[in-house]
């Protein structure tokens, strides 16, 4: 009897995702402007070719958005950020532009991604990659010596990236003293900007995050568990790289709301109900919460590899709810904060994986040069908010299902057998639980369990048409 296959294709197929094996699959009108885009030849456009950009991307990505230089400016520090420039090159109203507003991002599944554009331009002619000249919106952000934001703007040019670096090799050279000249700056802005956020009230979340990795036991499509769930800890590098998207996000935000035009991304404050629970969760924990603390300023202080630290970071994720796009030619809306992020905030810094950036961005590009917003933008900005919803919750099923099928893998033919597990949130019937080992995030039944505690469970089922598992605790797991 053959093993059984462990791959993503009923994923896919369920979310009408394109298989693995055809993961490039494009329209053919939309692969042969692709070409045509690739074989461009941008003139006319400023030289920064001399700013010695880094980018900090996974290992192998080729889909490159971003590079950077960094740079001490008296008691202050100037962010040089360099976006790759889709505006320029792609068509309004093509066949790539077309085919990117029906797929609005890119998704992204342990088998491979579904491209948001042809890889011909994502992944070559307009990616950031080293050694390669590339045309780029180039924003140039002042941050004073408090952290605040002082000057920002944004100009095209092209440049050419020395060094493709990746989070865990740039974490381990500031460990060593050592990083990157164009990095040097990094740790010290991005603590400085992260203390700026949290005094905004910024809602910021360090969660351990599930990932499905190869297992090196077999093959992507052969027999085995080829697959497993890992759990990665945040490194201060990806913290502080966040930091500088951020605060590239804010300095857009700031352009657009000053012009009255644009695309925002927003979050409403957490209701009453989600703050006190926070707040009564966090003193249930022991976790030290003094008088008038905001949720912003218990969550910085936490260690998120307790237990404690991570049953009270997911019970903070019931304050982040309500995200959505908010598009604007006219009048400021009344809700234009994002609460994950202290402040106004606009995408523009991954046109490549996501539509709604090249858009942001041409907004800010027309403001900065004093010229009308393209009528183009203008007329794509009230659709914008529904194709990126809708694609925001395609990725976010197909990164659930695909930890789900990787679960299910993990544990199949293990039922009866017990683990060990942190205590993520209990109700009267049981609660949510995270295993050690494998990392699982599962239901479990029994009364008595209390957030933040390790306990030993037994797994009860494992469900693989739907993709479930279901541990028991005490005196249910002896039934």
């Amino acid at each position: 009897m053959s093993a059984p296959r462990h791959d993503f294709d009923g994923v896919r197929a369920e979310l009408e995702l394109p298989p693995a094996a055809e993961t490039d699959r494009f329209p053919s009108d939309a692969l042969a402007e692709a070409a045509t885009i690739a074989a461009a030849v941008r003139d006319g456009v400023e030289d920064a070719t001399g700013i010695p950009f880094v980018t900090i991307d996974p290992p192998g990505a080729r889909d490159l958005d971003q590079a950077m230089f960094l740079e001490r400016v008296g008691d202050g520090f100037r962010v040089t950020y360099a976006i790759a420039d889709l505006g320029a090159a792609i068509p309004p109203g093509g066949a790539v532009d077309t085919e990117a507003r029906r797929r609005g991002q890119t998704i992204y599944l342990p088998d491979g991604r579904v491209p948001l554009h042809p890889p011909t331009i994502s992944e070559d002619s307009l990616s950031l990659l080293v050694d390669q000249v590339r045309g780029a919106a180039v924003w140039t952000i002042d941050v004073a010596s408090d952290g605040t934001l002082s000057n920002a703007s944004v100009r095209r040019a092209l440049v050419r990236s020395v060094a493709q670096l990746d989070y865990e090799g740039v974490q381990k050279s500031f460990d060593a003293g050592s990083p990157h000249a164009s990095l040097e700056p990094l740790a010290d802005l991005g603590r400085l900007r992260q203390k700026v956020r949290v005094a905004r009230g910024a809602i910021e979340l360090a969660l351990p995050e599930q990932e499905v990795e190869r297992d090196g036991g077999g093959s992507s499509a052969g027999s085995g568990r080829s697959w497993r769930v890992v759990m990665r800890v945040r490194t201060e590098v990806d913290g502080w790289n966040a930091e500088v998207s951020l605060l590239t996000g804010m300095a857009a935000a700031r352009l657009m709301l000053d012009a009255q035009v644009g695309l925002l991304r927003t979050l409403p404050p957490p209701d009453d109900r989600a703050l006190a629970g926070f707040l009564s969760t966090a003193r249930a924990l022991k976790v030290p919460v003094t008088d008038g603390a905001t949720p912003a300023e218990v969550l910085v202080a936490l260690d998120p590899e307790l237990p404690a630290s991570v049953a009270l970071m997911t019970e903070a994720t019931r304050m982040l709810r309500g995200a959505g796009y908010t598009a604007f030619d006219g009048p400021v809306p009344a809700q234009v904060d994002h609460a994950g992020v202290g402040g106004p905030y606009a995408h523009v810094t991954a046109p490549l994986r996501r539509l709604a950036d090249r858009f942001g961005t041409e907004v800010c590009l027309a403001i900065c040069e004093e010229r009308p917003v393209p009528e183009w933008v203008r007329d794509a900005l009230p659709e914008l908010p529904g194709i990126m919803t809708t694609s925001d919750q395609r990725a976010s099923r197909a990164d659930r299902t695909c930890i789900d099928q990787a679960e299910v893998w993990s544990l199949s033919g293990r039922i009866g057998e017990s683990f060990e597990a942190v205590v993520m949130h209990a109700d009267r019937d049981g609660g949510e639980v995270v295993l050690l080992d494998p990392p699982v995030i599962a239901r479990c039944r029994g009364a008595g369990l209390h957030e933040g505690e390790r306990v030993s469970i037994r797994l009860a089922a494992v469900d693989e048409r739907r993709r479930e598992v279901e541990f028991t605790y005490g005196a249910a797991s002896r039934r």
